[in-house]
């Protein structure tokens, strides 16, 4: 896609954007906002909430698989650039703009919509740490190899993951989108996450994917990563990433720490 951003006017490119693209989204589906209870949320339908935010506390990661899926933490400690597929309501990208000092940010999402409801989310303008971008996300990522040391996608639309970012190709992409030591965590809300998993598991192979079941929620999270697994316990892993992160992550790190020490375990003794 050409970069149509009004260089004029560094990080509120998306609302001319938005003007230029009226009646070109492909028919992508209009998402509302809904206050209620002192929460903000995106919804495409009704009791679907695609993202939630606390209106006095927006960087808040609420729903706690977009907390889980920041225990890519523990392959990577100090990324230097994150990825991220899908925009949504920004928990993630705010997040990880407050508490990670240094990183830089790049974000994509496929539809206007949703891009043009960021300042309601509070999502930062775009700077010299965080970019977002209105395109495919599988184009965005086949474009990008060897550009992340984290990679989160959590692409959905009122459907369910899009058929673009579910194909073999994507995940081949996703692993080549990731630096030597990279890994990627990734969202299954689906019927039929095995389909999922199998496909990262050619990617990367068996070895190098972990899935997790989301406590209390019906949806998974995978890790697929490449290079070799650190080789430290389940408290040292934890113990790599900053004091701070650790602190607002402490009902997940110990967690997927002990996960991926077993799933080490296991392979070392296949």
């Amino acid at each position: 896609m050409t970069d149509v951003r009004d260089k004029t006017a560094p990080g509120r490119w998306w609302q001319g954007l938005i003007a230029r693209l009226r009646g070109r989204s492909g028919g992508m589906r209009r998402p509302y906002v809904r206050r209620h209870d002192g929460f903000v949320s995106l919804q495409f339908v009704r009791r679907q909430t695609q993202s939630r935010m606390v209106e006095g506390d927006p960087g808040r990661l609420l729903v706690g698989y977009t907390r889980t899926m920041f225990a890519a933490l523990l392959w990577q400690p100090a990324p230097q650039v994150l990825g991220l597929v899908g925009l949504g309501g920004g928990s993630q990208v705010k997040f990880a703009y407050a508490h990670m000092a240094g990183i830089r940010i790049e974000v994509v999402e496929n539809n206007p919509h949703v891009v043009a409801l960021r300042d309601e989310f509070r999502v930062p303008a775009d700077d010299a740490r965080l970019s977002v971008r209105l395109d495919d996300g599988a184009r965005f990522v086949a474009a990008r190899a060897g550009a992340f040391d984290v990679l989160l996608v959590d692409g959905y639309d009122e459907h369910g993951i899009p058929a673009e970012l579910s194909t073999q190709q994507f995940y081949d992409d996703c692993r080549d989108a990731l630096a030597e030591g990279g890994v990627m965590a990734c969202n299954l809300y689906v019927r039929d996450p095995q389909l999922h998993i199998d496909r990262l598991q050619r990617a990367f192979g068996a070895r190098h994917v972990l899935i997790v079941d989301e406590p209390k929620m019906s949806n998974r999270v995978a890790f697929a990563w490449r290079g070799a697994l650190p080789a430290l316990e389940a408290e040292a892993l934890c113990d790599r990433i900053p004091a701070d992160l650790r602190a607002l992550l402490s009902d997940v790190l110990p967690r997927i720490a002990a996960r991926l020490v077993r799933h080490r375990t296991l392979d070392r003794a296949d």
